[in-house]
């Protein structure tokens, strides 16, 4: 994709940013995060996350964050390097914890997205975690034009498809299918646990506390019941750790 393409789609409501972010802490697991000194974001976009995490990590934890673009509304509490591609600029080894937020989807193409993922592992410990959710392709919305079925469509119709609603010229975006994440995961050399199912109970409780459907979900249905909709589900999230010689 080239890069002159690309639109910014940094989110910059707080409020659902800081609820992202305990969502993220939760799923690290309090152990994990607990232990953690040094925690990098991948795609920082507003900042908010960066900056809630290092508040939730207090003087224990050092937060780095890269983006392409410089689009932060939050600029406190971490250190901030603007990056070209996937390339990190850090040494290897050196983080307990990368987040990478919806951003595998935005850096390009298979090869790209491999690159993203390979330079991930390169920085993280030998016993570090990543945190990465990423749209799925077969969602029923676009989450980033709002188009019915954008992403399941070959590139130049989804194109097309942009520019009959006047939505863009490029669709700039690359779900993936759980198939193609766990492949790329593979190629990556990344163990993968799909913590999807505990992301959407996570979600719905921290959101949706009082709902009648938050009750059913997270109170009666049982994860084999649920993951009959994993096909379709909006997001993905995965807890991936580097795979041992």
């Amino acid at each position: 994709m080239p890069n002159q393409e690309r639109q910014a789609h940094a989110i910059s409501d707080r409020h659902s940013r800081l609820l992202k972010s305990a969502k993220i802490i939760k799923l690290i697991g309090e152990e994990q995060f607990g232990r953690a000194h040094d925690i990098l974001e991948v795609g920082c976009g507003s900042g908010i996350i960066s900056n809630a995490l290092a508040t939730a990590g207090g003087d224990r934890v050092k937060v780095c964050a890269v983006d392409v673009a410089d689009n932060r509304v939050e600029k406190k509490g971490y250190t901030f390097q603007q990056v070209d591609g996937t390339t990190l600029p850090y040494p290897d080894k050196i983080f307990d914890i990368v987040v990478s937020n919806h951003v595998i989807e935005h850096v390009g193409d298979r090869k790209a997205q491999l690159c993203h993922l390979q330079e991930i592992r390169r920085v993280l410990k030998v016993n570090g975690l990543i945190y990465l959710a990423v749209p799925n392709k077969w969602r029923v919305v676009e989450p980033h034009y709002r188009l019915p079925l954008l992403s399941w469509f070959p590139q130049r119709i989804c194109d097309a498809y942009l520019r009959l609603f006047k939505r863009g010229r490029y669709y700039d975006c690359a779900p993936l299918s759980a198939r193609h994440a766990m492949a790329l995961f593979q190629d990556a050399h990344l163990l993968a646990d799909n913590a999807t199912l505990r992301a959407l109970r996570v979600t719905l409780q921290a959101e949706h506390s009082a709902h009648p459907v938050t009750r059913l979900v997270n109170g009666l249905l049982p994860d084999w019941s649920l993951a009959a909709f994993l096909p379709i589900i909006p997001t993905f999230v995965f807890l991936l750790r580097p795979q041992q010689p």
